[in-house]
């Protein structure tokens, strides 16, 4: 309270009534009770009164007697739903209480017999339960039904992320949730992130009692969101104890039960839970003696049981959870899955995984054995078959019908990746009594973040026919929306930004049409350069072609800017896929609309070439070319895999000819292009040399920490890397080197990681920026890994790859700066995250 104690020892009188009377009644009465408790004098130090309570302090303790203050209608707001129902109090301000379970949700007509809807056991002989809400009777006599069932130790799980309340009826209590105006049938998910839904349970609470106060003691409610039949109706608040929250539900009954207990694990509606809530789930296990693999065999396992709102999507995923972890105590059955699920991700972390295929056939047992209400891997297909069947995209709602099937689609997706990972997790941490957390072990396994970035492969298997059906649009890849010639470098070489690192047979720009190859092959093997070996490197993971002689790349109509990246695991795939579309756009002989630098425009192509068709007949004229295409994702770090096939295609080109020239180009010339040309230099001078340190770094602000990329987690790379200064002075001294010839741009890779992260705070699409701040700083901290690596490995000439290195060499010391943060659960998975101090 702040409050000192007088140095008289005779108490302090009581405040005069008038002092209180703005308190109200309560402060009298409250008065009046503290008059007739005994306190010795001799005992008492001091008894104050200020504006909050009186408070009494003693010799031993202090006692502090709360009253509170009048409570103000005007803290509050009221509404109504229709201009026919009466207007009353809104909880936190803007929502109202509906009645949380509707008759049609119990599928399985349980509420009467079980007392909770669609309850009901596994499949197979697990005590696994799963349920939807029910109300405080209906949640005894489920226990009563597992007590007759013979399960001695329940371990109750409530999966619901939002707030429910409970008020007093007819002998019960029955669950109520709040709901906007705008959809009264969909609960409230995110309504405060930094709030439990607890906290926000009893904060409600504390709402009604004071609306009640304000209304008579009674409060609105609504029953029947439909046909508002009787709505809304009126009940009874007289106390706190007229409402329960969820934790009083559940874990009362529990109280006088001790091999029973209760969990609350928030799990998503949509997509894969985050990464701390598999931890919360481990956490259980961990303190779960007889779910331990020490367990007393002798004993029965303990039942779970799981309850979301309607028993269905988030209880059949904590039932997946039990199912997996009962196969791993009791051994899963060794039937094989017959429904399979062909996705690309799948594939590749099945292969990688260890114990993989056993791993996916435990996971698809554990699904078929909880599948009487759902089954997410039908969802996963019913969505993917809808995204597929959607012809011309519509809108509903204002939003892309084709948007949102495929998010659909990668959600079901990610949620059945995710238990295939956390079951691998499961396999190697489990007989250890995990001694890792899920989120530590997924750092120490950091390629599988790299595998989920991935996941969505929709574009493999986009016809080609969107182009020639109007759906979608071809850009021009030299237009405004795509590579501004910031160089000006197209009037003289054909090509946006063409230039070349200082001193070294190093050379970049945007994507070349065949004059400017021809050009820039003219340039290169002219007698000034006389390159007679040439390696050009296309790091596009797009399609492009030339069609009349431009460069042109598909888009959708409404997102000209966005590019429409293939995941594929062979840029031979790139190639087969543009070959295609090169054959649908001259068999169809129409007119189709394009987007060039002056605005729409409906053309015909008469000729159309691949971009490697392209370099074919270039060959032909100059045999010493050799072309590769390694494609690269903008603006992030790129797969270890990509640095290795960058390293080796330099290598074998070097071993040919030491002189060998090597040409990098992208869709404008800029991002892909310079994160090339940087990874290109260090390479070149760990082969020949490196040259003598100059002045200090180019930096647009002096001593300043950030834009010498002397960002925290950065310098912890650095001081645990071998000769960490020296590695990182190094490929600071790369990027100043290479950004040296976009100087007109002000593209530099370092100072981009803080001016994109300054501007957070100015823009509508903060989280964005964030994220592609993150993703810079990602791959600063890459290019100081790969220059470790070339440093430690040159030794041996790098038999070993940089994906070798990385998941071998110290993971422990590099484990704890691969700190995943879930900006969204479809955005790209990250690795090296941190938290920027300003």
């Amino acid at each position: 309270m702040g409050t000192s104690a007088s140095a008289t020892s005779q108490a302090a009188p009581f405040a005069p009534t008038h002092q209180a009377d703005h308190q109200g009644n309560g402060m009298a009465e409250h008065r009046r009770s503290l008059q007739s408790v005994n306190i010795h004098n001799s005992k008492t130090k001091s008894i104050i009164t200020n504006k909050v309570a009186p408070v009494v302090i003693t010799n031993n303790c202090r006692e502090e007697f709360q009253i509170h203050d009048k409570i103000q209608s005007s803290n509050y707001s009221m509404g109504r739903i229709s201009d026919l129902l009466p207007e009353h109090y809104l909880v936190l301000g803007e929502f109202f209480m509906v009645q949380d379970i509707y008759n049609r949700a119990d599928v399985l007509n349980t509420t009467k017999s079980h007392g909770a809807p669609n309850f009901r056991k596994v499949k197979g002989n697990y005590p696994l339960f799963g349920m939807g809400q029910p109300s405080l009777n209906g949640f005894k006599q489920v226990l009563q039904r597992l007590q007759i069932d013979g399960c001695e130790e329940v371990v109750f799980i409530c999966v619901r992320k939002e707030p429910v309340v409970f008020f007093r009826s007819d002998g019960d209590f029955i669950p109520y949730t709040p709901r906007g105006r705008e959809n009264l049938h969909e609960n409230l998910h995110d309504l405060d992130r930094e709030l439990s839904a607890e906290q926000i349970e009893l904060s409600i609470r504390k709402e009604l009692c004071d609306f009640a106060k304000l209304s008579e003691n009674m409060f609105y409610v609504y029953n029947d969101i439909e046909h508002f039949k009787d709505d809304p109706q009126q009940v009874q608040i007289l106390s706190e104890e007229d409402i329960h929250v969820t934790e009083e539900v559940y874990k009362r009954p529990l109280f006088s039960q001790p091999l029973h207990r209760y969990y609350r694990l928030p799990l998503p509606m949509e997509g894969a839970p985050l990464e701390e809530t598999f931890d919360a789930f481990v956490n259980i296990l961990r303190v779960t003696p007889n779910l331990s693999l020490m367990r007393d065999s002798s004993r029965p396992l303990p039942a779970l049981l799981f309850s979301c709102q309607v028993g269905v999507g988030r209880t059949n995923l904590g039932l997946i959870l039990g199912a997996i972890v009962f196969h791993h105590l009791q051994g899963a059955s060794e039937s094989p899955s017959e429904h399979k699920l062909d996705f690309q991700v799948i594939e590749l972390l099945i292969s990688r995984l260890p114990k993989g295929q056993q791993v996916l056939d435990e996971v698809d047992d554990a699904i078929a054995m909880c599948s009487e209400m759902h089954n997410i891997k039908d969802a996963v297909f019913e969505n993917k078959l809808k995204l597929e069947g959607i012809g011309e995209d519509y809108q509903i709602q204002g939003k892309s019908t084709k948007a949102y099937f495929l998010q659909r689609t990668l959600q079901s997706l990610e949620r059945y990746v995710y238990l295939l990972v956390f079951n691998a997790y499961l396999h190697d941490q489990y007989p250890q009594a995990f001694p890792q957390s899920f989120s530590q072990w997924l750092c120490m396994n950091a390629w599988i973040y790299r595998l989920l970035a991935c996941m969505d492969s929709s574009e493999l298997s986009a016809p080609a026919s969107l182009i020639t059906d109007g759906i979608r649009v071809l850009v021009r890849v030299s237009s405004k929306f795509l590579a501004t010639d910031l160089l000006s470098t197209a009037k003289e070489m054909k090509v946006a930004n063409f230039r070349r690192v200082s001193k070294m047979a190093l050379y970049g720009m945007a994507q070349p049409n065949s004059e400017a190859l021809a050009v820039v092959m003219s340039y290169l093997t002219d007698q000034r350069r006389g390159h007679s070996t040439i390696l050009w490197l296309n790091l596009q993971e797009e399609l492009v072609l030339e069609a009349n002689g431009q460069m042109f790349t598909p888009r959708e109509p409404g997102s000209l800017e966005q590019p429409i990246p293939v995941c594929v695991q062979h840029p031979q795939k790139l190639q087969e896929m543009e070959l295609t579309l090169k054959h649908d756009i001259l068999r169809c002989e129409k007119w189709l609309e394009v987007i060039t630098e002056q605005d729409k425009q409906m053309r015909m192509f008469k000729t159309c070439h691949t971009i490697e068709e392209l370099f074919v007949h270039q060959k032909s004229v100059h045999p010493g070319l050799s072309y590769q295409r390694i494609p690269l994702s903008d603006c992030c770090a790129p797969k270890e895999e990509v640095f290795d096939q960058l390293l080796e295609a330099m290598k074998s080109s070097l071993a040919e000819d030491p002189n060998c020239a090597f040409i990098f180009n992208c869709h404008d010339g800029k991002d892909r292009t310079t994160a090339a040309m940087v990874i290109a230099t260090l390479t070149l001078w760990h082969i020949n040399g490196f040259p003598e340190c100059e002045e200090d770094e180019i930096v647009s602000v002096p001593n300043a920490k950030y834009t010498k990329g002397e960002f925290e987690v950065v310098m912890q790379v650095v001081r645990v890397l071998p000769d960490g200064h020296r590695v990182k002075r190094e490929v600071d001294i790369a990027l100043d080197v290479v950004n040296e010839t976009m100087t007109p741009m002000h593209y530099h890779l370092r100072e981009i990681i803080i001016s994109t992260y300054r501007q957070v705070s100015k823009k509508a699409d903060a989280q964005w920026l964030r994220l592609r701040s993150l993703q810079y700083l990602e791959r600063y901290i890459y290019l100081i890994l790969f220059n470790c690596y070339l440093h430690l490995e040159k030794k041996d000439s790098w038999r070993r790859s940089f994906s070798q290195w990385m998941s071998q060499v110290k993971p422990d010391s590099l484990a704890h700066f691969r700190e995943k943060k879930n900006i969204s659960p479809s955005a790209e998975l990250l690795i090296f995250l941190v938290h920027f101090t300003s």
